[in-house]
């Protein structure tokens, strides 16, 4: 028996404004200790930094916001850095030799029949949102896990991300900032508790998409939300 949609009512949550540092080719988790100089846990092993004469890098503190030296740090480690303001993450990207794929680049999802037979039907168990959409990218180290239907949509969910098509718009009562993506929707991101969601109307629906661990950044979400189409 097909269920109605429901609306349900989302409490408020609080913003943390903790900001996350990434480094390595799998975008690993480093901690920074912001004492009397900078240094870094990588793999368990503490390293600080230090410019071309041997002196320690100091972070800058004004009006209760710590500055890093970026640019010190990337040219120190031969990395790229980018900041992710959707995240409010910097993250630390080695390039990756031989033939190994990077894993900040989107590629094809391909849906095995079962996969495919599982997502309609877990839009099947709503009525009048029969018709099943999905993302067709995804970032080359994340993988399709699951659909489950919830009271409110479909949640599509990936390793590293969680597509959620509903009839809802999450980010009501939320500050947004609107974006453009490549194919000239508008959509707009939204942060209800430590993850950002990006939002965007696709025919009936709306579409939602985060990355819970913190894996993609907000340009490789916008990328996997121009994907999202009709499933054939």
């Amino acid at each position: 028996m097909k269920k109605s949609l429901l609306c349900l009512i989302v409490a408020g949550m609080t913003l943390s404004g903790a900001a996350g540092v990434y480094a390595g080719s799998k975008l690993e988790k480093i901690s920074a200790y912001l004492n009397h100089n900078i240094s870094f846990k990588v793999n368990g092993a503490v390293q600080s930094l230090t410019d071309s004469n041997g002196n320690k890098l100091v972070p800058i503190t004004y009006q209760n916001t710590t500055y890093l030296p970026v640019r010190a740090i990337s040219n120190i480690a031969g990395i790229n850095v980018e900041f992710d303001a959707a995240s409010q993450q910097i993250r630390l990207e080695t390039k990756h030799g031989g033939d190994h794929q990077p894993t900040g680049e989107l590629i094809t999802i391909n849906y095995n029949e079962a996969q495919i037979k599982a997502i309609k039907k877990a839009y099947a168990t709503f009525e009048s949102f029969e018709t099943a959409y999905a993302p067709k990218q995804m970032t080359a180290n994340d993988s399709y896990v699951k659909a489950a239907a919830t009271d409110d949509g479909v949640h599509l969910i990936f390793e590293h991300m969680t597509v959620v098509v509903s009839p809802r718009d999450y980010s009501t009562g939320y500050a947004s900032k609107e974006v453009k993506l490549s194919n000239g929707v508008i959509a707009k991101w939204y942060t209800p508790s430590d993850t950002p969601m990006l939002g965007f109307q696709l025919d009936d629906r709306t579409v939602t998409i985060s990355s819970p661990d913190g894996s993609l950044s907000s340009s490789q979400i916008e990328q996997v939300a121009v994907s999202v189409g009709k499933l054939d």
